[in-house]
């Protein structure tokens, strides 16, 4: 009791409000700066470009890598996919079970000979410029979309149904990009067309699909034909160009015999010739008797040398008085 009566009850201490305003203000001050510097810094990927606006105007464009920015609101940053090829389909729309559903709306159209065809196509596109795709137009995508869809009726209208449907694929590709290409650096909508391919091209009816299925078989029938044709002349043209160069060869050595036998015949006539005028009568024998044993090689020549004034008679048979000499 007496330890009771002698114990002495403090009364509690009252907080210090200055001291805990203090640490209060402190952490405040900490956090503002932790998430004002979470907001003055950003990233940029090696895909992407980061248009800044200050107060709504644009005053920069940044690549890959971290920037800073002010906060607060004072400058905003939005990231543009610019390196990487985005894509759409007309005429068709694919499905997450690997399948295709079909829009006829896009992909009916009308051949320039008055047929109807189911074309579908496959766009591919990117950004060109950032800030123009970001502030040129509400909806720069939707824009090409249409702009392409345009073309190609423009340009599928123009065509046969034989081109859309067969061989002229490509060049209807080509056609559309070029001008949807020219037309994109009229409009300026950030956007850059990369390519466009026809993905399938059919009739609105299984009868006409198969029947141009035949000519198409008929065509390739047709094309091996003629590369079997060509592999067979390429196989013969060496040949034939190797006897033709046997022939000229042999007539080119015809040719040349022909010419030095022409040219010996000609020394042998001025030969003769020189022999004549040195002794005409002499000449005129020997060629008359070389002329008779050409002719007549059985028989037997006999030169008489006593002259037309000798007394001497020529008798016949000659050979068996002069005993064969």
């Amino acid at each position: 009791m007496e330890d009771y009566k002698n114990y002495q009850w403090d009364p509690p201490k009252k907080p210090d409000f200055k001291k805990l305003r203090k640490i209060i203000l402190i952490g405040a001050i900490i956090l503002a700066v932790v998430i004002l510097s979470s907001t003055c810094f950003y990233t940029v990927d090696d895909k992407q470009q980061a248009v800044v606006t200050t107060f709504g105007k644009v005053t920069g464009v940044t690549d890959a890598g971290v920037h800073f920015k002010l906060p607060m609101g004072i400058q905003k940053v939005e990231k543009v996919d610019v390196n990487v090829y985005q894509k759409f389909e007309l005429g068709y729309q694919s499905t997450e079970d690997g399948g295709y559903q079909v829009k006829t709306d896009e992909s009916s159209m009308i051949t320039g000979d008055y047929n109807i065809v189911n074309v579908d196509f496959f766009v591919e596109y990117k950004v060109a410029d950032p800030v123009t795709y970001l502030f040129s137009s509400t909806n720069p995508e939707e824009i090409l979309r249409n702009l392409i869809q345009s073309q190609i009726r423009n340009v599928v209208g123009s065509s046969t149904v034989d081109a859309v449907l067969t061989d002229g694929k490509e060049n209807i590709q080509m056609q559309v990009k070029e001008l949807v290409t020219e037309i994109l650096q009229a409009y300026d909508i950030g956007l850059s067309l990369v390519d466009v391919k026809i993905q399938d091209a059919e009739p609105p009816t299984q009868d006409v699909i198969e029947a141009f299925k035949a000519v198409e078989t008929a065509k390739q029938q047709a094309e091996t034909v003629v590369n079997d044709a060509k592999a067979y002349q390429n196989a013969q043209l060496p040949e034939a160009q190797a006897q033709a160069d046997k022939l000229i060869q042999n007539a080119e050595y015809l040719k040349q015999k022909r010419i030095n036998e022409a040219v010996q015949q000609v020394a042998m006539f001025n030969a003769t010739y020189k022999e004549y005028a040195q002794n005409p009568a002499i000449t005129k024998s020997r060629m008359y008797y070389e002329t008779i044993s050409q002719v007549l090689p059985g028989v037997k020549v006999y030169v008489n040398t006593a002259g037309s004034g000798s007394d001497v008679q020529m008798l016949l048979p000659l050979e068996s008085l002069m005993g064969g000499n």
